[in-house]
This record gives C-alpha cells, sequence and structure tokens, in this order.
C-alpha cells in the first residue's frame, strides 16, 4: 500500500533531518517543513499503528505522564571523579599515573555543566534511560530522555552497549525558559544546571520535550574491541551520538594544560555551560592496573575551573513587590564588577533560600552571576563577621499597604493578596507599557511611578484619559508641551497594536508574549476568549491546565469585563489580525540573529518583521545561523559569526529587503 510505503519513507527522512539538526548542527530541512512531515507521519501511524516503529520521530514528542520514577540499579557504578583546581595539581595527577603504569596517552574533554546520564541499548534499540543517582541506584527517566533529539532511539549496533553522558540546557533554552517562567509569574531557575535537573525531574514528558534540552555522550561500555577512550568516541560519533567536537588526545601532560588554557579563554563564549576538563587515561587495558577507590576511578579527574566570583558587602534587603503580589527579598550591595557590568542588587529569591544560607544585613557576600547572566548571592563570609550583622527576617506584612502576607502551599514564595496594592496595580500598570507588551514609548517606570502617585492613572485603562489631563501634565517639573504631545501621540499610535499585545499587557498569570500569541492565533477576536471554557482552551496545543484556568477566571471577573470594555470604547485594536506573509521572503525558514544597537528599529521591531516574514531569531550565534543583523557596536556575536562565514546584514539591507 502507498501509506505504508510513506510511513516508512518519512520515518527515514524525519530521522535523518533530526540528526543533521541536533547531532552535526546542519540543518537540512526548515523547523516548518520538519512539523508538516511530522504531523503527517502521527495521523499515518495512528491509522496504522502496527507500522509504528519503537524509534519513530512521534516518540519524541513525549510518552504517557508518570506518577513516579522507579529505582533501577545500574549494571556497573556510575563513579564521581576527583577535583584539580591548579597546574601543580594536574602535574601532581601525572606523576601518580606514571607510578602505576609506564606508556600512556590521555582523552581531555570539556566538563559539561549538567545532569550525568546512562543510556542502555539492546538489539539495537534504547532500552533504558536513568539517572546517576547515588552511582548504585539511579532513577528510570526512559519517557523523558526519548525527548531529546540528539539521543539515538536506534543505531546500528545489535551488541549491548551502555553509554554515558551529560544532559544539559543551552544558555539560550535557558533564558528563554526564564523569561517565559518570569512573565507567568512562576520562580526562575537559578542556572542551566539547575533547569536541565528540574526538566528531568517533570513527571510529563510533553513538559520535558518542551523545553529543548541536549546531550553530549563521553563514555561506553561494550565489547567491540576498541582499545581506548578516543577511538570510543569516534565510534559513538559514528553510531549517531552526539559528542563534543573540543575533546582532543593529548600525548603528554603538558599538551592538556595547554588544553585547560586554550578552553579557558573561550569557555564563556560557548552556548552551553561548563565548570571544568575531564581528564582521562587514553588505554583501556591500563585502567585496573592504575585501579580505583572506593568513589572515584584513579585513571580520570577533573579540573575545574575558578568561577567568576566576587566579594562584596550586602547592605541591606530590601523586598519587591510583582504584579502577581509575589514579595522576594533583595540584597542590595556595594557596586562591584562582575563580568563586565557593574552590580549593586542581587536576587535572594526566597525565605528558604535565605536561612539556608544564614544570610545577615551587612554581611560580607560571595556573589556571581547564575549562568552569567542573573548576579545572585552564593554564600556569607561568616568568620568576617564582627557582631553588628542582622539575620534576615521574612517580613509578614507587605511594605507596600500593609496588608498580611501569605506563603502558598508547597511553594517558597509570599503574597500579597490584596486586590487593592498600590504595588501590584503599579507594577502592571509599569507592565502593560513595557516594551515588551504594549510598548508605548515614553511612558517608562519612573514616568508611570509618577503619574501614579499623583492620580492620574490609577489602571491601564487610565492611560488612554491622558489626554484629558494635558493642561495638568505640562505644568509638571520635567514635563513641558513638547514632551507631553509626543507621549500622547505615542499612546494614541499604541492603540493600533496587535491584539497578542494587548493580551500580554493584560498580565494574566501564566500568559507570556509566546503564549498570548498562541492564544490570539488559536482563538481570534477578543470576544471570543469571553467564552472559552477549561476544556477548549486546554484542546490548545502548549496550552496546559494553569494557563486555562487563569485564562478563565481572568475573563469571568466583572472587574476585568469593565476594564476591557472601557479599553475598547477608547478605541484600542480588539481583532485578530495574522501579521504572517504566506508568501515566500528572504526570511523564510532563516535563522537569524541581532547583534549591536539599531538606529531606526527597536529590538523588539525587528524581531516581529523577521518572523512576520517567516524568519525565526536567535540569541546565539551557531552554524545553523543563516544571518546577522548588524547595529552600532556589534559584540561578541559579530566575531563568531566572522569565524563561522555567516552572511552579515546591515541596517541599511535590512531596510531594504523589508521593503521588497
Amino acid at each position: 500500500m502507498d501509506e505504508i510505503k510513506r510511513i516508512k519513507e518519512l520515518q527515514n527522512l524525519l530521522k535523518q533531518a533530526n540528526y543533521e539538526y541536533f547531532v552535526l548542527d546542519n540543518p537540512t530541512m526548515s523547523d516548518y517543513d520538519y512539523d508538516q512531515f511530522l504531523h503527517e507521519l502521527k495521523q499515518l501511524e495512528e491509522k496504522y499503528p502496527e507500522y509504528m516503529t519503537k524509534d519513530s520521530p512521534t516518540q519524541r514528542v513525549g510518552g504517557v505522564v508518570s506518577s513516579k520514577f522507579t529505582k533501577v540499579t545500574h549494571e556497573r557504578p556510575m563513579l564521581s571523579l576527583g577535583n584539580l583546581f591548579s597546574e601543580d595539581d594536574v602535574l601532581d595527577f601525572d606523576d601518580k599515573i606514571q607510578k602505576s603504569v609506564l606508556k600512556y596517552t590521555y582523552t581531555a574533554d570539556l566538563k559539561i555543566d549538567g545532569l550525568s546520564v546512562s543510556l542502555r541499548y539492546r538489539d539495537g534499540y534504547l532500552e533504558r534511560a536513568a539517572t546517576r543517582g547515588d552511582g548504585v541506584v539511579g532513577e528510570d527517566i526512559t519517557e523523558n530522555v526519548k525527548t531529546i533529539r540528539s539521543i539515538p532511539l536506534k543505531i546500528d549496533f545489535l551488541e549491548d552497549l551502555e553509554v554515558r553522558g551529560e544532559i544539559f540546557m543551552p544558555k539560550a533554552a535557558f533564558e528563554a525558559l526564564n523569561q517565559s517562567r518570569e512573565e507567568q509569574g512562576l520562580e526562575t531557575f537559578r542556572n542551566p544546571r539547575n533547569a536541565a535537573a528540574g526538566t528531568m525531574r517533570q513527571l510529563d514528558p510533553k513538559v520535558v520535550a518542551s523545553r529543548k534540552l541536549d546531550a553530549f555522550m563521553h563514555y561506553m561500555i561494550a565489547d567491540n574491541g576498541i582499545d581506548n577512550h578516543f577511538e570510543s568516541l569516534e565510534f559513538l560519533r559514528h553510531l549517531g551520538f552526539k559528542v563534543n567536537n573540543k575533546t582532543r588526545n593529548c600525548k603528554t601532560i603538558q599538551e592538556v594544560i595547554s588544553y585547560i588554557n586554550e578552553v579557558d579563554t573561550y569557555r564563556f563564549s560557548l552556548p552551553y555551560e561548563i565548570d571544568g576538563v575531564v581528564i582521562k587515561v587514553n588505554e583501556f587495558d591500563l585502567y585496573n592496573q592504575i585501579g580505583y577507590t572506593a568513589k572515584y576511578p584513579k585513571w580520570a579527574i577533573a579540573y575545574k575551573f575558578k568561577a567568576l566570583e566576587v566579594e562584596t558587602i550586602l547592605n541591606d534587603i530590601t523586598f519587591q513587590i510583582g504584579r502577581t503580589g509575589v514579595v522576594k527579598p533583595v540584597a542590595e550591595l556595594n557596586p562591584v564588577m562582575i563580568s563586565g557590568s557593574l552590580v549593586s542588587r542581587a536576587t535572594l529569591h526566597n525565605e528558604d533560600f535565605c536561612k539556608e544560607r544564614d544570610i545577615h544585613i551587612k554581611d560580607y557576600v560571595v556573589v556571581r552571576k547564575a549562568g552569567e547572566i542573573i548576579p545572585e548571592v552564593l554564600r556569607t563570609i561568616p568568620e568576617k563577621r564582627n557582631g553588628s550583622e542582622i539575620p534576615f527576617s521574612m517580613i509578614s506584612n507587605c511594605p507596600v499597604c500593609g496588608f498580611v502576607l501569605e506563603r502558598k502551599s508547597g511553594e517558597a514564595d509570599y503574597y500579597c493578596l490584596n486586590p487593592d496594592c498600590d504595588a501590584k496595580h503599579l507594577e502592571g500598570i509599569i507592565h502593560f507599557a513595557s516594551r515588551d507588551a504594549y510598548n508605548i514609548d515614553g511612558l517608562g517606570e519612573s514616568i508611570l511611578t509618577e503619574l501614579y502617585n499623583d492620580g492620574f492613572v490609577k489602571n491601564i485603562a487610565d492611560i488612554f484619559c491622558l489626554k484629558d489631563y494635558y493642561q495638568e501634565l505640562i505644568i509638571k517639573e520635567g514635563f513641558g508641551e513638547r514632551s507631553v504631545q509626543n507621549l500622547l501621540d505615542a499612546i494614541e499610535n499604541s492603540k493600533r497594536n496587535p491584539l497578542d499585545k494587548l493580551i500580554f499587557g493584560l498580565g494574566i498569570r501564566h500568559v507570556g508574549a509566546k503564549v498570548s500569541k498562541i492564544l490570539v492565533e488559536a482563538i481570534g477576536d477578543l470576544e471570543n476568549f469571553y467564552t472559552m471554557t477549561l476544556d477548549s482552551l486546554s484542546q490548545i496545543d502548549d496550552i496546559g491546565s494553569a494557563i486555562a484556568s487563569s485564562v478563565v477566571e481572568f475573563f469571568a471577573k466583572d472587574t476585568n469585563q469593565e476594564l476591557l470594555k472601557r479599553l475598547k470604547e477608547y478605541g484600542l485594536n480588539m481583532q485578530y489580525q495574522s501579521k504572517k506573509t504566506k508568501e515566500e521572503t528572504f526570511f523564510t525558514s532563516k535563522t537569524v540573529v541581532l547583534t549591536g544597537t539599531l538606529i531606526e528599529f527597536s529590538r523588539n521591531d525587528a524581531k516581529e518583521i523577521i518572523e512576520n516574514m517567516g524568519g525565526n531569531v536567535s540569541s546565539s550565534v551557531s552554524k545553523k545561523t543563516d544571518y546577522i543583523l548588524l547595529g552600532d557596536s556589534p559584540g561578541s556575536k559579530y566575531q563568531k559569526g566572522l569565524e563561522l562565514g555567516i552572511q552579515m546584514i546591515t541596517e541599511e539591507e535590512f531596510k531594504n529587503i523589508i521593503s521588497r
């Protein structure tokens, strides 16, 4: 039958595209085409389930939700590694090897900062994936691992094979995940490693599939005649596993040290987090001779890079109220330079975080940027205390309205539940006018705070009444006729914004910018939102029960209905108008990275234009990048683009492209 033949054809086509994209980093098929072919394959496999193979690409979208992770015992213990911290330590390690064996070489590899995993293959198929656990007993995470597309479900090797490696979250995926969680009022992850570990603990594989995890393999257990580690990695690469291309075969310990120094120069520019270099004796037949301790193999060790950590004084702890009412402690620091930027504030996350670290006001603290992005307090230095320090104490009342705070069951955060809290109202208005939401030029946080305190703006709708206070505004200090008129013009122009910007700006819990677009594309005009039910919302792809409940609850409230009625009367766009062109354009299925400062476009504007023309905008440069859009003073992305030979587009060229 033609349809049976088509199933096999689609399976092979998608497997090859998957391998080229996620393992070779050399995509040959657009995301759109991949999704279309995958949809076709799903339909055919549903019609002919007997032809659905264990390694079909449809098996990667997420299996059945589990109630728990079952324990598994490793056939061979997953030993951890000892650590080195200096060149002298590396030389000492080599001295110990020399006392055991005479002739040997090394393999040096990047130490990926992720989650260790063991993959067991039988008869060529992935049979089981497990966490390291305590090294002897781990947990079965097979269904979650199947969603990681760089891990093959089938290999061309029929003997029993165990492969070990590291699951990680790329930096770009980490940034996107945290941005989405922040938009939804959820607690952000502290670093990519925690995000990867937290993701693999999800009981729903569909959640795991959405978070774009990746994996490098770095060790093999098999009886296949290969006698050294470096060749075994090449064998794994040949079988279709993703093996880090920075791995190096070193003949001497001096070559290992040179490799470590080389990695130290570029480690922060990698698209994933590393925390060191793993050094292994290359020859397998020497391992038993060199030996093991109870915890570590003596033939392998990890050199750990020193983190970019700085010491400063925690002057005070303040508390921020978010638009959802969440209350977050914030460290007010003596300003200090970290990774090229001046840091004066750092997140303290929540009460549990502060108590676990025994944080005091006036403490000397060690601060770093988590994932080189988010400033956080790592630890205190209690030996420097002089007795004047004040232990952290969580406040019991909202610092703005005085309402008693509540800690929700199962959460680490406290909330102000007062619906009339000024801080929540103001944060909600600031969010609405922000660049990522309704993008009202000139209506920033300081201006809105002043307008709110003076009584001109008490809710979102009041923004569109400011024209009624023209005379009062122009006599305010720092305003004037021209600035007020420019602000009123920006407010008037914003009314033409697409509907998804309005939905995002409303600050519905769990509804970020991406979810807003998904909702609007599926539901259409604003009036349709009032009739949506939990069931109808849950039928929309990527819309879970938490989002559905928030949307239904928001549109059912009388106060919100009255607000939206006012916004409609003021002329805001309430209709869904798809901007995406169906025609082939210059950017169709292309990946673009922006760097530097654009003169005539904001980054969000340029991003929206590219996406509406069928392109994708990425935050990091890789071999998958098609173009780099250059602004003034481009940064390291420009240099990396030159190294990879990626085509550059100037702002003038961009204007010409979009005007065709």
